[in-house]
């Protein structure tokens, strides 16, 4: 059986550091999420400039390291780009996590997040892993991008 490493050094650091964990100021959207299987949950809010670019990414919330560790990864990922960049990003990193994709030149697209593909090996971790990532989707699909 395949060893799965997935608390490798860039994950501990933001899980023991987030660097996106706070109540943003003035957000323009805000989304909650919540895993139901396990209770984990988090409301992501995102400050989109008169650009068009996420300016700030934020969450809040309680969970599991692996839900911690996705979001704070995510945040920092989808910082100045577009909402349809982060839309993009987001499905590539599910992909990545439910096995679909595992493409290492697609993969490094995702940053400290692609870290996260052992998770397609431990099925009852992909929605932790995904929680933040289905949550920011969700809320950039429904401002009509």
């Amino acid at each position: 059986m395949e060893t799965v490493n997935l608390y490798n050094a860039a994950f501990m650091d933001h899980v023991a550091h987030p660097d996106y964990k706070y109540q943003m100021d003035d957000p323009t959207h805000t989304h909650e999420g919540i895993n139901p299987s396990c209770g984990d949950d988090l409301v992501f809010s995102v400050k989109i400039g008169d650009d068009g670019v996420i300016e700030e990414a934020a969450y809040q919330g309680s969970g599991c390291a692996i839900s911690q560790a996705s979001a704070d990864m995510m945040a920092d990922l989808i910082t100045d780009k577009t909402p349809q960049q982060a839309i993009e990003l987001c499905r590539l990193f599910m992909d990545m996590v439910r096995g679909t994709e595992t493409d290492p030149d697609k993969l490094a697209l995702l940053e400290d997040a692609a870290s996260l593909k052992d998770i397609s090996h431990m099925p009852a971790r992909v929605k932790c892993a995904e929680l933040a990532w289905r949550t920011l989707e969700e809320m950039l699909e429904d401002r009509g991008n």
